[in-house]
């Protein structure tokens, strides 16, 4: 976990911790993973809803929120996004992307992303070419958890 501290993540916070202390909507540092030629795989936890509180997102808040996180980190972070995927538990999202790590840029395009979710018309990809269960969206409900989340923004840093 070199210089992880320079990219503005908490040391001891990074990795697995104890689900019954976390805090949400918190962003986290899950890990990183170094390749031979020397780029660095960044695993990002945002966590949206307390584990193990009965504070989960519904189905569909989750697969809209998905939908935006997945348009939005592609459209600004083109070389780095890897991927973006539901937590089991509804909590939250697993973000990973390429030799991008700064605590303060994942930060900030998310504050981005959920703006532009407060601005949108649409759900993105949620027609029936682009999605496995376009059915399956709520505008309105992705929007309120997007408002949640941003009213925490000056939190996220309290992991646990």
């Amino acid at each position: 976990m070199n210089g992880i501290e320079t990219l503005g993540w908490r040391a001891d916070c990074v990795g697995e911790l104890d689900h019954r202390q976390l805090k949400a909507p918190s962003v986290k540092l899950r890990g990183v993973h170094q390749g031979v030629g020397g780029d660095a795989i960044y695993s990002i936890d945002l966590r949206l809803r307390r584990p193990n509180a009965d504070e989960y997102l519904t189905s569909t808040e989750a697969h809209s929120l998905e939908h935006f996180l997945l348009e939005g980190f592609q459209r600004l972070l083109p070389q780095q996004f890897i991927g973006v995927g539901v937590m089991g538990c509804q909590t939250g999202f697993y973000l990973n992307l390429l030799n991008e790590g700064r605590r303060e840029r994942v930060e900030t395009l998310l504050e981005r992303i959920l703006r532009d979710v407060l601005e949108a018309k649409a759900v993105p990809y949620a027609n029936v070419t682009q999605c496995g269960r376009w059915q399956n969206h709520d505008l309105a409900s992705a929007q309120a958890v997007a408002r949640e989340v941003l009213a925490a923004r000056d939190h996220w840093g309290e992991i646990a």
